[in-house]
């Protein structure tokens, strides 16, 4: 099935590896969220995985676990091309040696993105520092898209409503 949310392009720059900041909210619609050291999509766009430390990420797993809410915006450092998707039914589960592959291209790549502003290859190791026993996986099916690279379009619908 294709995702209709996501066009070919943005699922390319998700599956490619770039920026990706992760939130969640309490009951009260309090806001939290991290920076994931990973991520994954796969090839039609209608499921992402990402990868937070659950260390440093407490509350948005707290969060995301009592509501099932998860806002995601991926964006390329260089160019600020962002896309926000958001689902209601995010599902968790802990990162296993499996997962390892996704998590050493998704550094990579970061490598390459941050570089590209002007911060060493050990900057971006040093950011997206973690242990595999310490990653929570979380993986939704996008139910809602927006362009969020900012200009005048930024804040615009992409795709349908699931």
């Amino acid at each position: 099935m294709n995702n209709t949310l996501l066009p070919p392009d943005l699922v390319a720059m998700i599956a490619r590896g770039v920026s990706v900041i992760v939130a969640g909210r309490d009951q009260a619609l309090r806001p939290s969220l991290m920076r994931a050291v990973g991520s994954r999509i796969d090839a039609q766009g209608g499921e992402i995985t990402v990868f937070l430390s659950r260390p440093q990420s407490r509350q948005v797993i707290q969060d995301i676990a009592a509501t099932g809410h998860i806002a995601v915006v991926f964006s390329e450092p260089p160019t600020h091309r962002t896309v926000q998707v958001k689902a209601s039914q995010a599902r968790m589960r802990n990162a296993v040696a499996e997962d390892q592959p996704a998590l050493a291209s998704y550094l990579l790549s970061m490598e390459h993105e941050i570089a590209q502003v002007g911060f060493p290859p050990e900057a971006t190791r040093a950011m997206l520092a973690h242990k595999l026993e310490d990653l929570v996986a979380i993986s939704f099916t996008p139910e809602q898209a927006f362009d969020q690279t900012p200009g005048p379009r930024a804040g615009t619908r992409l795709g349908g409503a699931r």
